[in-house]
């Protein structure tokens, strides 16, 4: 993994990239952030359970259909995708410019996501599939709980399976996200 340590030399790369992929925890604030850089480059989102993995009523979209779809977006031109999903990590990695890591602590991803349970309960976030209101369940909060653990090895797997030298920027404080979006040229 090819790690970026500093924020104003990240800033510079991701000004200059066209495909940027956005990883990280649910609830630590990966959609907001790659919202927000979508809007201060003009760079087109894109979010993986949105545009990828969900039909409206929480469907699992079909695996081939799935992988169709990410293999048309990511050989578009410019693009910013927003989902840690491993499995898609070798048609996606090999066109990404940057990644941005929202590695934010445990505990802050389960306030992030019982936070936005609770205030969008019953609504369909953006970032989501239309037909997917917002919610909570035991199963979800275990894979937050368990991220680090359980799923962040595969991350760095595929990682270095499929793209080594993909430049990586760990962000992991809500501090360091203002910082990167300040250095983009408008304060957060």
């Amino acid at each position: 993994m090819k790690v970026l340590s500093d924020l104003t030399e990240a800033a510079t790369r991701l000004t200059a990239a066209d495909r940027v992929l956005v990883i990280g925890c649910s609830g630590g604030g990966k959609s907001t952030l790659s919202q927000t850089i979508c809007e201060r480059l003009n760079l087109p989102y894109v979010s993986m359970d949105r545009d990828f993995y969900w039909l409206p009523g929480w469907i699992k979209r079909a695996r081939a259909e799935e992988r169709s779809l990410i293999a048309a977006k990511v050989a578009e031109e410019r693009w910013l995708m927003d989902g840690s999903g491993q499995s898609s990590f070798d048609l996606r990695l090999p066109r990404t410019n940057l990644i941005l890591w929202v590695r934010m602590p445990r505990w802050l991803c389960l306030w992030g996501a019982l936070s936005r349970a609770v205030m969008g309960y019953g609504r369909t976030r953006p970032e989501m599939a239309e037909g997917c209101p917002e919610r909570i369940d035991g199963e979800f909060l275990r894979y937050i709980w368990n991220f680090e653990r359980m799923t962040v090895p595969k991350i760095l797997a595929g990682l270095a399976q499929h793209g080594p030298d993909v430049p990586v920027l760990q962000l992991k404080s809500r501090g360091e996200m203002r910082q990167l979006l300040d250095l983009l040229g408008r304060p957060a």
